[in-house]
């Protein structure tokens, strides 16, 4: 007697995952806030600024209706990268020197990808899956959501705000930051609080992507040591 085949998972149902949906939208929004970002810098900050907010919904969505998936955590950290990515090629254009931006785009970039591999590497589930980490401040990033929200948030909020400072292309970037941090107004509160942020953030880059080298590298030196 022949062997029935196995039915076909239905791919579909995954595609359709309400956080995915979410995902999707967080993409179309981001479109057209970049489509719009030189002709109205308010708009675009509240259409890009919605789209952050979706990435936290969509994962409280992941949680609630138990639709947890590895499509989606790829679509969530890609859809990330670019929109930040984006953003900070924009304000390149818009301050001196942008190799500041293009910096922390770049780290921005090679902490994830190489954190993401690391987690393949070692057959975790989760690249927020830190636990054997030496760094306090690492463990603490992942492992407490309201300290991860605070960073992610802060660096967001910065880039929208510098973005919205910005009364040329050709700004310069100490001189803007320190015009508005000594006007003693609620921006200036509002930008100090967001650069201690993402200045908290990039150092947890640096351990990111420091951390998941040493991972690659000891997996190619156990692989060599291997009859």
């Amino acid at each position: 007697m022949a062997n029935k085949s196995k039915p076909r998972p239905r791919q579909l149902s995954v595609y359709l995952y309400i956080p995915n949906i979410i995902g999707y939208i967080r993409i179309l929004l981001n479109c057209y806030a970049f489509a719009q970002c030189f002709s109205s810098k308010r708009l675009f900050a509240v259409l890009y600024f919605l789209s952050f907010v979706c990435d936290a919904l969509d994962g409280w969505c992941a949680r609630k209706f138990n639709q947890a998936s590895t499509f989606g955590a790829v679509l969530d950290m890609v859809t990330d990268r670019i929109s930040t990515a984006c953003l900070l090629v924009i304000l390149s254009q818009v301050y001196r020197p942008s190799l500041v931006f293009l910096s922390l785009l770049a780290l921005d970039i090679a902490s994830h990808w190489l954190q993401m591999y690391s987690t393949f590497l070692k057959g975790k589930a989760s690249h927020k899956d830190v636990k054997d980490s030496s760094s306090w401040l690492f463990k603490l990033y992942y492992g407490n959501r309201m300290f991860m929200c605070y960073c992610c948030v802060a660096c967001e909020v910065l880039y929208i705000a510098l973005f919205l400072i910005a009364r040329s292309h050709t700004e310069n970037l100490m001189d803007v930051m320190m015009a508005t941090l000594k006007q003693g107004s609620p921006l200036s509160f509002l930008v100090a609080l967001s650069l201690f942020g993402c200045s908290i953030k990039q150092v947890i880059n640096i351990i990111q992507m420091k951390t998941a080298a040493d991972a690659c590298v000891l997996y190619d030196t156990e692989k060599k040591q291997k009859p």
